[in-house]
């Protein structure tokens, strides 16, 4: 879990988040979505759109991605691998149609083919040993499909599983709400309809988690990031929280000592069975050091910080 360096001044707190123990299974995500890309210039088209290296991507490897405006805001989040001769995107179904004709309409001369995969290669979650084995951000051959192992949350192996249609991994059923409050956990935030054209990257630590390479040249936004990058200390992040009652993605939530403006914004959230619902929130700094977070007003449900899987740099509290 985080360290120290991560834990708020005075917000409240609550203890670790936790799942049941010995979860394991598959479940299919109906939230998220593939855009293929084919042809000779697929990689290199995806390179100077996105913020991952694209062109270095290879065999039995992954990437976290995002699509930004040209304000460095993420329309669109991507993992991104190939299949063969193509590159699969995986995003949130909900933003898939809108980033696919965006994304097209950059294409131009290049030989490079964008379609809606989804139907042909949909998506499953994957929990527990059939996801273990293999580095986070690798591409192993499983059950006559794809697995995209991605980061561990609460301790427990993940992975994208994508294979024929009709055609599913052979392991157990797993709750979809399982699935998802992992995928908070993680801290990896996903870009859906309610939060586009939000964040820059740093604020919902994109670049912490391998979503942005430096060192890559040109892509829409890039100067507003690199900006955000070098120009000095950052005044929001993202944050995990508990929550008593739902909280939806781009629900705001409400600072105690500032309660006329927003202090920040939902990134993710889910909940399981009689849990608090656990919540990726994208947050002023400034609001962790004393007072109470609330969502949706004032009046809203406390918000209970819970650390991150990972560090963050010293700027955070």
């Amino acid at each position: 879990m985080g360290g120290d360096d991560n834990r708020p001044m005075s917000i409240q707190a609550s203890t670790s988040i936790s799942v049941a123990p010995h979860t394991e299974g598959a479940t299919l995500l109906s939230d998220w979505g593939v855009i293929r890309a084919t042809g000779e210039d697929a990689a290199s088209f995806l390179h100077g759109q996105l913020t991952a290296d694209i062109l270095g991507l290879g065999e039995g490897q992954a990437r976290l991605a995002g699509f930004c405006s040209a304000k460095g805001r993420l329309t669109a989040s991507f993992v991104a691998w190939r299949a063969g001769a193509d590159v699969l995107l995986a995003c949130g179904a909900d933003v898939l149609a809108a980033t696919l004709k965006r994304l097209s309409m950059f294409v131009l001369r290049a030989k490079c083919k964008l379609s809606d995969a989804s139907a042909e290669v949909p998506v499953w979650g994957v929990v527990g040993p059939a996801a273990s084995g293999q580095a986070p951000w690798t591409v192993s051959m499983a059950h006559g499909g794809q697995l995209v192992h991605l980061p561990p949350a609460l301790g427990l192996a993940r992975g994208l599983w994508v294979g024929p249609s009709g055609q599913a991994p052979l392991v157990a059923a797993l709750p979809a709400n399982t699935w998802q409050v992992l995928e908070v956990a993680s801290g990896v935030a996903r870009v859906v309809a309610a939060t586009v054209d939000q964040f820059v990257p740093q604020m919902v630590n994109f670049e912490l988690v391998g979503g942005v390479n430096f060192k890559k040249g040109c892509y829409p936004g890039q100067e507003v990031v690199a900006r955000s990058q070098y120009r000095g200390t950052l005044k929001r992040r993202a944050h995990l929280f508990e929550i008593n009652g739902p909280a939806l993605p781009g629900q705001e939530v409400f600072h105690s000592d500032d309660p006329q403006q927003p202090a920040g914004m939902v990134v993710l959230a889910a909940g399981s069975g009689n849990a608090p619902t656990v919540a990726l929130v994208e947050v002023k700094l400034a609001s962790l050091a004393s007072g109470t977070l609330t969502l949706g007003s004032p009046e809203g449900s406390v918000l209970r910080w819970t650390p991150l899987p990972y560090e963050l740099p010293s700027e955070a509290p």
